[in-house]
C-alpha cells in the first residue's frame, strides 16, 4: 500500500486539535502536527500502523470508530482516558467521523481534556475542603464545651471519692477527654492564620527528612533529588513541614505495616511553567514530588483520601491528609495523589509569585 504524503491533507496540518485518518483496513494514512504534540509520537512511526496497535485495549475508541462506520454519521466519545503503545496515557475526547475521500475512509478528531479536568477536579476538591473545614470547626466547637465540663466534673468527683482504687475510674475519664480534647485541638488548627514569610522549600524537606529519621528505623531510605535552583516562596514554614510532614509519615507507616522490602520514600522539587491554580495563571511554581514503593493506597478509599476520618490503616486519625490539603490550599496550591502497589506519589503544586521570581539561568541537580 503506497502511503500517502501529508500533502494529500494540507489543510488539517494547521489545526490544533489531533487528527488521525483511517483507511478501510482502520490503519493509519495520515495524523497531523497536533497529534503528534499531542500523543508524543511521529507520523513516521504510526503511518501504516493498525489503530488498534497504536492505542491497544481501548475498547472505547475502538467502539466509536465501529459505530460511526456503522451508522456512517459522526459518532462522539466524551471524556476517557487513552493509552498509546509507548504506554503515554491521556484524557481525551474524541469524534469519528466517516468522509469520502481515495486515500481515507474514517477521520478521528481528538481533544486533549487533561487541563480542563485537573481544572474541574480541583474546584472540586477546593468545594468538598471548605465543606469539610466548615463542618469540622462547628463539630470541634460543639463538642469542646461539653468535654470540658466532663472533665471538670470527673476532677471534682476525684476530690470526693473516699477509696483510692475508684479513683482509677475518673482518671479513665480524665484522660480520655484530654485525648479527645487533643483531637479538637487538630481540628481547629487549619483556622490559624498562617504567618507567611519568605521560605526556601528545600529547608521544609529537610527538616522532615531529619524528623522522619529520627522517628523510623534505618530500614527506611529517604532519598532526595532538588532543583537548587528554585526560588524563596512566599509560605508558612510551620504549616508546610506539617503538611509535608503527614503525608511523608502516612507513606512509612504503611510500608512498616506491610514489611515492604527495601523501603524509600524520595523528595524531588522541580519548577512548573505556567500553571493555573484556583483560575488564576502563574508563570512558575514549585512542583515538590513525594514517592514512595510502600503497597499503595486501597482502592475503596483512594478517592477519598483526603476526606475528614477517612484512613487505611488501624487506629489511624484520618485527619493528616486533610490537614495536609487544608494547608497546601492555604498556600493557593494544588496536591493530588496517584497510587499503585509499589508505587505512590502525591504531587504538590505551590505557585511563586512573579515579583518573587528571579532569572536563572544554569540548574544546580543535587541528587542523593
Amino acid at each position: 500500500m503506497v502511503q500517502p504524503t501529508p500533502n494529500h491533507f494540507s489543510g488539517l496540518e494547521h489545526l490544533a486539535t489531533a487528527i488521525i485518518l483511517l483507511d478501510e483496513n482502520r490503519r493509519v494514512v495520515y495524523i497531523n502536527p497536533g497529534a503528534e504534540i499531542i500523543f508524543a509520537f511521529s507520523a513516521t512511526h504510526v503511518t501504516g500502523m493498525f489503530i488498534s496497535d497504536v492505542f491497544p485495549d481501548c475498547e472505547i475508541l475502538m467502539s466509536a470508530i465501529k459505530n460511526a462506520i456503522q451508522q456512517q454519521s459522526p459518532f462522539r466519545e466524551h471524556e476517557f482516558t487513552i493509552t498509546t503503545n509507548r504506554h503515554n496515557s491521556f484524557a481525551v475526547t474524541c469524534t469519528a467521523t466517516p468522509i469520502d475521500s481515495p486515500k481515507a475512509c474514517l477521520i478521528l478528531e481528538f481533544q486533549q481534556m487533561d487541563a480542563q479536568l485537573r481544572i474541574a477536579r480541583e474546584e472540586r476538591m477546593l468545594i468538598q475542603q471548605q465543606a469539610n473545614a466548615e463542618l469540622l470547626r462547628n463539630l470541634a466547637h460543639e463538642i469542646r464545651n461539653p468535654l470540658g465540663g466532663l472533665r471538670g466534673a470527673a476532677q471534682l468527683l476525684e476530690h470526693e471519692l473516699p477509696s483510692p482504687s475508684l479513683r482509677e475510674y475518673t482518671q479513665v475519664i480524665i484522660k480520655e477527654a484530654d485525648r479527645l480534647q487533643s483531637l479538637m485541638d487538630r481540628l481547629l488548627i487549619p483556622h490559624r492564620a498562617p504567618k507567611y514569610q519568605p521560605t526556601n522549600i528545600h529547608e521544609v524537606l529537610e527538616r522532615v527528612r531529619s524528623l522522619l529519621l529520627a522517628e523510623t528505623p534505618k530500614t527506611v531510605l529517604i532519598k532526595r533529588d532538588y532543583d537548587l535552583s528554585l526560588p524563596e516562596l512566599i509560605g508558612d514554614r510551620e504549616k508546610l513541614i506539617q503538611a509535608v510532614l503527614n503525608i511523608a509519615r502516612n507513606a512509612v507507616q504503611a510500608m512498616q505495616s506491610n514489611n515492604t522490602t527495601g523501603s524509600q520514600i524520595t523528595f524531588r522539587t522541580r519548577a512548573e511553567r505556567q500553571v493555573t491554580l484556583a483560575r488564576k495563571r502563574y508563570r512558575v511554581a514549585i512542583k515538590l514530588e513525594i514517592t514512595d514503593n510502600g503497597p499503595g493506597i486501597p482502592a475503596d478509599i483512594r478517592d477519598r483520601i483526603f476526606y475528614p476520618l477517612v484512613s487505611g490503616s488501624e487506629g489511624g486519625s484520618g485527619l493528616g491528609l486533610t490537614l495536609a490539603q487544608t494547608f497546601i490550599t492555604q498556600h493557593h496550591g494544588m496536591i493530588e495523589c496517584e497510587s499503585v502497589p509499589g508505587n505512590t506519589c502525591f504531587t504538590i503544586l505551590l505557585p511563586i509569585e512573579t515579583t518573587a521570581i528571579k532569572p536563572v539561568f544554569v540548574k544546580n541537580i543535587i541528587k542523593q
